[in-house]
């Protein structure tokens, strides 16, 4: 499968979310969008994205952007997820969190990469506009430490 590229029409679904069934293409409208994936719920540096996402609901509406996040688990793991998410980061998250246990989404936007998981997303993020164009792609890995990076002085840095 080709990847997606700039400029592309972001690609529709339709998939169970933690606010309902989402139509991608109708949810979005003719607002901007934000969709970020993320390996996971409960991970660490996902919840506090999430989290940070939410408090910042009143910029986003300001500029008409549309947030919605995607995680490859289960719908019925989002929901305690959304209330970790609001406990531990002081926040209420009113955008919806794709539930992609399917992957169907995951494949469309070329989440999995092989050479970091076979079945686990890339955290990645794209900003689509009301054309439904895609006009920025951020991809980075689940984080990993040098093998000193534990050592005092070591570097922490991402491999």
């Amino acid at each position: 499968m080709p990847s997606l590229r700039l400029g592309d029409i972001a690609p529709d679904f339709e998939q169970a979310s933690s606010l309902g069934p989402i139509k991608f293409h109708e949810w979005l409208g003719d607002s901007w969008g934000v969709l970020f994936s993320h390996p996971a719920d409960f991970t660490p540096v996902c919840t506090t994205e999430l989290g940070l996402t939410s408090k910042l609901k009143d910029e986003f509406a300001k500029r008409k952007v549309k947030v919605i996040a995607l995680s490859v688990d289960k719908l019925e793991s989002h929901g305690p997820w959304i209330e970790d998410i609001n406990r531990t980061q002081h926040t209420v998250v009113g955008f919806p969190i794709i539930a992609d246990a399917d992957r169907k989404v995951s494949e469309l936007y070329d989440l999995i990469h092989t050479n970091a998981s076979a079945t686990a997303t890339v955290r990645s993020l794209f900003v689509i506009d009301p054309a439904k164009k895609v006009r920025l792609i951020i991809t980075y890995p689940a984080y990993q430490l040098l093998p000193n990076a534990s050592q005092p002085g070591g570097p922490g840095r991402l491999s």
